[in-house]
């Protein structure tokens, strides 16, 4: 697989300027300078322009970046050439939800493939995705040329589907699952796990009371 010579959270950032870029682009704005998209994502202009400077990307106009062309440099370098193929694993409440936001809002990643063990839901089209059994993941996902699987299934299911993963053509793995997802020894399929539990509990702790003795 191809390293990402980027820092994790850089590329993070790069995301979430190109949508901020993209609903600035909709209402009519052209140009924006370093501060005003930093202030709408909490951080220094600093840091705005570091992450920009990163990636070999400047601008000496004084009406500020223009946003066309940093929404395209952008992808240029967070988007792969072709698209990308992403599975469904655990076609749940989340998983439709995740899947009828995220189609159409990038051309180059594509939710294709859904995949589950519920009978009522194999061979059916939820959300527009077609649902296969997990015991044809692999082969599905080689057809379809699927390189990420998003995984929505309850967590005491993550063990069984390891070796599943681990014997397709899948590169990466979002897992939505309160249980990390640990690939084989010796894969190097890429992984982030989001709990959303430890995220909740994150935000709890920095707005608890203190305590009162």
């Amino acid at each position: 697989m191809k390293k990402k010579m980027l820092p994790e959270r850089t590329v993070e950032r790069l995301s979430e300027y190109r949508r901020t870029l993209l609903r600035k682009l909709s209402e009519g704005t052209t140009h924006i300078h370093s501060h005003s998209l930093a202030s709408m994502h909490g951080i220094t202009a600093v840091q705005v322009r570091r992450d920009l400077m990163l990636i070999g990307f400047s601008s000496d106009n004084k009406k500020g970046y223009n946003v066309s062309e940093l929404i395209d440099f952008i992808s240029s370098i967070l988007d792969s050439q072709s698209v990308i193929g992403v599975a469904v694993v655990g076609m749940g409440r989340l998983a439709t939800a995740i899947t009828s936001y995220f189609n159409g809002k990038r051309s180059k990643m594509r939710i294709v493939a859904a995949f589950d063990n519920d009978p009522d839901k194999i061979g059916r089209e939820i959300a527009s995705i077609p649902v296969y059994p997990i015991d044809e993941f692999a082969e599905q996902c080689k057809r379809l040329s699927v390189r990420i699987a998003l995984l929505t299934l309850p967590a005491k299911a993550i063990d069984g589907i390891r070796h599943i993963i681990d014997a397709s053509p899948v590169e990466g793995v979002l897992n939505f699952t309160s249980k990390p997802f640990t690939p084989a020894e010796g894969s190097d399929i890429y992984v982030e796990d989001y709990d959303i539990i430890t995220l909740l509990e994150k935000v709890a702790y920095f707005i608890k009371d203190d305590d009162i003795s």
